[in-house]
């Protein structure tokens, strides 16, 4: 009876080999054969079909062979090429890994051989053989060497069940987007997969349009959104590691409103650094859908304070500060210290910049020192200053989750705030350099206790750097860092990971956002631009709307918004009213004529008005008082005298 093939899946399409029973147990005898055994196999065959090679092109040039040629000769003679295969590394490579790169190198070989083969019959030491017999020899050996591994690695693929076989297991058609090298190598390097099967390319480029390359045709850019649907597209990887921002962009923007996943490859940088290969795929990076651009860092700047001198990092397992750590391993100072107050998020970091540190040899010298400790102790502080005689402190430990801290007033300012001016202040004293105050938008007309206690950070740190001429005492003040420890792009991933709604506060909340990386770079540059007593601000492009950002989110990995105009889509956003002290949007400088441009682009300088210290140490010394008996209006009313545009509530 005839066969209803609605009811077969797309799997079932893909008409399976199935191996016989001889075949796989040939395939598992050779692949449990030792290495020696398994070369010396290939070599002797090479040499057979090498015999055999030379035998033909020596017929082919006489029509016969002649009675006066040598086989003792004609095998010595074919000896000689696998001898100079093995030499050159061709055997040490496993056969069913074979690359086209690996035959460059033998064609290298066979040029050569070519020309000392012509030279000696130039000499006639080799009476007998024409001149054309190399040339023809080797070709035909050529030709052998190439096929014999494609066909081998082909076999072995299909016998150990290496291709997407299988009726049942699910995988997802996948397109291309780009035919260069490193698409070949990507299409190479998923061949073994299961989860995906390449069915097209596309590229930018007209030429290629129509052509085939490893046997899958390159489609035109602007095909792309027709062959989602044509060809049962799941998954469109991009493997064009140098493709600009800009232009990534576009190619996302082209399939707004398609159900489809987007990844990319990884950089050109972490590929020659060793961190991925070719084949690793990686979902597109959030950056790519914001209007943001970025600029290449002063490495003058970077290394101003870091390189060859002893360094200090407070809230070192934080977001901030565990980047912050890893930029300064790059730039190779003599001593990093890792102070944390948390054992687990200290532990962390130790141990990956330890690992990093004995893997690369120039690191070797870099002492790392973690200590567990508070940043308002400040002989503590001190005594690790003096101890490890640190030149550069960079001071990112804070809490900074506006609703927390808005239920522990007191506890937040005290860290925030009053542990800000004992780190400081412990710098001053062990005669620091450089002290860097890692701030943030939020101190800007703040709407809550955080914000405050960090634009009070501030004001202590201008206040201090008054008192001393030795140590330079800066701030750089920036917004949102995208995934960082609950800022909503991670917590956006994992609801769309378990197939949640999405949830925004408000319809028109905004933020600025940039990356760990970028922000930790350009702390340490404005930190080497200091003078003392500056207020950095960070450019951070234009502000981008949450729920903006979340649809863009949705629709990368793959999914579609559920709306009024879309119920039937994957992902629903709710808005559940803005928290205690949010704002609908951030602001990154007080007032609109106090912002002041420095030599790099992307770093301004804010003039704030500041407060003669005694003021704020008086403050300060209150603290713990006003905390016993947790009188909030007092500390609210401190934040209206001394942070400008401070207001209670959203």
């Amino acid at each position: 009876m005839p066969i209803d093939t609605s009811i077969i899946s797309k799997k079932d399409k893909t008409s399976p080999i199935e191996s016989n029973d001889f075949a796989e147990r040939t395939a598992k005898i050779l692949l449990n054969l030792p290495r020696g055994i398994k070369r010396s196999i290939l070599m002797m065959a090479d040499f057979i079909m090498s015999v055999v090679c030379l035998f033909f092109a020596v017929a082919a040039r006489y029509g016969y062979i002649d009675n006066h040629v040598s086989l003792l000769l004609l095998s010595v003679s074919a000896l000689i090429p696998v001898l100079c295969l093995y030499v050159i590394g061709f055997y040490n490579g496993v056969a069913r890994g074979f690359f086209d790169a690996m035959m460059g190198s033998v064609l290298q070989l066979f040029f050569v051989l070519i020309i000392v083969a012509q030279t000696v019959l130039y000499f006639k030491l080799l009476p007998g053989i024409p001149r054309a017999v190399p040339i023809l020899y080797l070709f035909l050996f050529f030709i052998w060497l190439w096929n014999s591994r494609l066909t081998i690695r082909e076999l072995l693929a299909r016998w150990q069940g290496q291709r997407p076989q299988y009726k049942y297991d699910d995988y997802d058609n996948v397109v291309i987007y780009g035919a260069g090298e490193a698409g070949k190598e990507l299409l190479e390097g998923l061949r073994n997969s299961h989860k995906y099967n390449v069915v097209a390319y596309v590229d930018d480029d007209p030429q290629l349009t129509g052509a085939y390359l490893l046997g899958k045709q390159i489609h035109a850019a602007s095909d792309l959104i027709g062959l989602v649907g044509k060809l049962d597209i799941a998954q469109v990887f991009l493997a064009i590691p140098s493709i600009s921002r800009s232009r990534k962009r576009q190619i996302i923007d082209k399939l707004e409103g398609i159900s489809i996943k987007i990844k990319e490859l990884p950089s050109l940088e972490e590929i020659a650094e060793e961190k991925v290969t070719v084949s690793s795929m990686r979902r597109v990076d959030i950056l790519d859908v914001l209007d943001r651009q970025t600029v290449e860092p002063d490495v003058n700047l970077l290394q101003q304070n870091i390189t060859g001198k002893s360094v200090l990092v407070t809230g070192a397992g934080g977001s901030i500060g565990s980047e912050l750590c890893r930029q300064i391993i790059k730039n190779k100072p003599k001593c990093l210290v890792l102070y944390e107050l948390s054992e687990y998020a200290l532990y962390t970091i130790d141990q990956e910049l330890t690992a990093k540190k004995a893997k690369n040899k120039d690191d070797h010298a870099i002492e790392i020192v973690a200590i567990i400790g508070n940043v308002t102790n400040e002989d503590n502080l001190l005594r690790i200053l003096n101890l490890y005689q640190i030149q550069t402190v960079y001071h990112a430990a804070a809490y900074k989750h506006v609703p927390i801290v808005e239920h522990n007033p007191f506890e937040g300012v005290i860290n925030n705030s009053k542990g800000t001016y004992h780190c400081a202040r412990a710098a001053i004293q062990a005669k620091v350099d450089t002290f860097v105050l890692i701030s943030t938008d939020k101190a800007v007309r703040p709407t809550n206790i955080m914000g405050a206690s960090k634009r009070l950070a501030e004001l202590v740190c201008q206040g201090l750097s008054m008192t001393t001429a030795h140590t330079c005492i800066s701030m750089v003040r920036f917004g949102n860092v995208l995934g960082s420890s609950g800022s909503v792009v991670p917590v956006f991933t994992k609801q769309i990971e378990q197939g949640r709604p999405i949830t925004v506060t408000h319809p028109d909340v905004t933020r600025y956002f940039m990356t760990i990386p970028e922000a930790a770079n350009l702390v340490i540059q404005a930190g080497a631009m200091a003078k003392g007593g500056e207020v950095f601000v960070l450019d951070m492009g234009e502000p981008v709307k949450i729920v903006d950002l979340a649809r863009r989110m949705i629709h990368l990995s793959g999914h579609r918004a559920k709306t009024n105009d879309n119920p039937n889509g994957d992902i629903e956003i709710i808005f559940t009213g803005l928290r205690p002290g949010e704002k609908l949007y951030e602001e990154l400088i007080i007032g609109e004529d106090n912002i002041e441009n420095t030599h790099h682009p992307l770093i301004m300088q804010a003039i704030e008005h500041s407060f003669p210290l005694d003021e704020l140490e008086s403050l300060l010394a209150e603290l713990t008082e006003k905390q016993k008996e947790f009188d909030v209006a007092w500390l609210k009313q401190q934040f209206k005298q001394f942070v400008d545009g401070y207001r209670q509530g959203s």
